[in-house]
């Protein structure tokens, strides 16, 4: 099972293939935003990988991040992001003084749309 170390929360074993976004919110217990339900719309689920950053990207994803224009090195968009191997990740959108009454909608076990996947 992969190791996802979420800065200053700690350390958790996760379900190899679960998502990001929902290790970090499940798992972990953080107020990570997922805005859009997760299916790579919105941009508030965004986290930097600090380590252990995935080479492959879904097409959704490369595109939300080329639109919004977010070109941070490791920043990466938890609803699309698959836990496969050990990392590292700095939450950078939470709930806590972003003024929203909820981290966002049910976010599914499977990415959206279909992943189709692509190298960074």
């Amino acid at each position: 099972m992969p190791q996802l170390t979420v800065e200053g929360v700690g350390t958790f074993e996760v379900e190899d293939g679960k998502r990001l976004v929902q290790a970090l919110t499940q798992d972990a217990g953080t107020d990570q935003l997922h805005a859009c339900g997760g299916v790579s719309k919105c941009t508030t689920c965004r986290v930097q990988i600090l380590e252990g950053e995935p080479n492959k990207i879904t097409a959704a994803e490369k595109e939300t991040l080329r639109v919004r224009e977010v070109t941070e090195p490791g920043v990466r968009l938890s609803c699309q992001v698959l836990c496969e191997s050990d990392m590292t990740v700095r939450v950078i959108s939470r709930l806590e003084g972003s003024g929203r009454k909820d981290q966002g909608g049910a976010v599914a076990d499977q990415i959206e749309p279909a992943a189709e996947w692509t190298e960074r």
